[in-house]
């Protein structure tokens, strides 16, 4: 057997800013963004905190970035839930709820990093706030088109119930870790949510 004699390249080293970035995203969705200081960031990202100030301003700008890279991770699973399921808005939204209420239902589930910024920053011109709400707006935009693909003969209602139930599940999720919790249940509420919206009522009611 003839050995190469070529050499395997080197895997270069993660830069600081991506190795903080990624500690940052641990601590902050597993603990929460004002409970972690930027002295344990640094520390568990084995870098200094001079690297940390060359690559965020601030701590709240690195609260905003990974909070940015959470909303793309977001999208991410709802564009593939969408491209999974061509042309059926009402199966396309099950998929999605499925994957939310399978990952609610996980032991170590802290809910959705976009809301938990929002209730930790009430500011509204905060970096994270202004992320966090971004998202929120679009998602709900999304869902209102949707249920008017669906037909929906009042579409912003069954949009605005959709998102409820979504932000439902986050935080049930967290109180019921065990895979037992209301967050099971939530591509099932979604569906007859949907079915009741389409079902037109009797006459008097």
């Amino acid at each position: 057997m003839v050995k190469s004699s070529m050499p395997v390249p080197a895997v270069p080293p993660q830069r600081a800013a991506d190795r903080i970035r990624a500690m940052a995203r641990e601590l902050f969705y597993r603990q929460g963004i004002r409970a972690v200081g930027v002295d344990e960031i640094v520390n568990r990202a084995g870098v200094t905190k001079p690297s940390l100030y060359r690559s965020f301003a601030s701590k709240d700008e690195l609260a905003a970035a990974y909070l940015q890279d959470y909303d793309r991770e977001f999208w991410e699973r709802f564009d593939d839930a969408v491209a999974a399921r061509p042309g059926d808005p009402r199966a396309q939204l099950a998929l999605f709820f499925e994957g939310v209420g399978t990952r609610a239902a996980c032991p170590a589930y802290r809910g959705c990093g976009l809301t938990n910024a929002a209730v930790e920053y009430p500011e509204p011109d905060h970096p994270a706030r202004l992320v966090a709400e971004a998202n929120k707006r679009e998602l709900r935009r999304r869902l209102r088109e949707m249920a008017a693909q669906i037909g929906a003969p009042s579409p912003d209602t069954l949009g605005d119930g959709l998102h409820l139930l979504l932000e439902g599940a986050y935080v049930t999720g967290q109180l019921f870790g065990d895979g037992d919790g209301p967050a099971g249940a939530l591509a099932e509420a979604a569906d007859r949510l949907i079915e009741a919206s389409l079902t037109p009522r009797a006459p008097g009611r």
